[in-house]
């Protein structure tokens, strides 16, 4: 196999692309965030990155609260939308016919029409070059009842999320295996 070095941007894909509202409950916004990841879970923490030119940024900066609304397949559009408009020149929730309800813990909005929504308040901001590092702890997650079974046990798979890669959202397929299974032992049949 021959290889070549690839000048391009990071190929470090697929990424969950994301939609944080954040903004005053009078008039919120809602940003598209490829950059978002898991960072810590004692405390529950989690990062974005985003421009500082972006109108969201402002507003996350100023208040220090934000959420992040993980986008399921109906959302796709929106997702897509919301990284191509700017905040300052629409109000997104109506252009979309989208729906904000207060966060339980932040002072700013989530998207009802997203099944799990990340409270956060912001810890640290990191200037990195063309985007800032926000570094945050999640203080509340709102999970719509349907994607939990008869035992309380989250089933994301029943979301139907979506992840972005070079250009294209995709859909999430089918399960290859579970946290472990390769050194799991095998179960032995049971003596006859």
């Amino acid at each position: 196999m021959s290889r070549q070095v690839w000048k391009g941007s990071t190929l470090l894909n697929p990424e969950p692309p994301v939609l944080v509202s954040c903004g005053a409950s009078a008039r919120p916004n809602l940003i598209t965030v490829g950059w978002c990841g898991t960072i810590c879970t004692q405390p529950s923490m989690l990062s974005i990155s985003i421009r500082p030119e972006r109108y969201s940024y402002g507003l996350i900066k100023e208040s220090g609260v934000f959420v992040v609304n993980l986008p399921t397949e109906p959302l796709t559009r929106a997702v897509d939308w919301c990284g191509v408009k700017s905040g300052r020149e629409v109000d997104k929730f109506a252009a979309l016919g989208l729906h904000a309800a207060p966060a339980a813990k932040v002072d700013t909005v989530l998207l009802e029409e997203s099944p799990l929504n990340l409270e956060c308040r912001v810890r640290q901001v990191i200037p990195l070059g063309s985007h800032d590092l926000f570094l945050a702890e999640v203080v509340a997650v709102d999970v719509d009842e349907r994607l939990l079974d008869e035992n309380g046990k989250l089933c994301l798979n029943r979301a139907r999320l979506i992840v972005y890669s070079h250009g294209d959202y995709l859909a999430l397929g089918r399960r290859l295996g579970t946290f472990g299974y390769s050194v799991r032992k095998k179960r032995r049949p049971a003596a006859r």
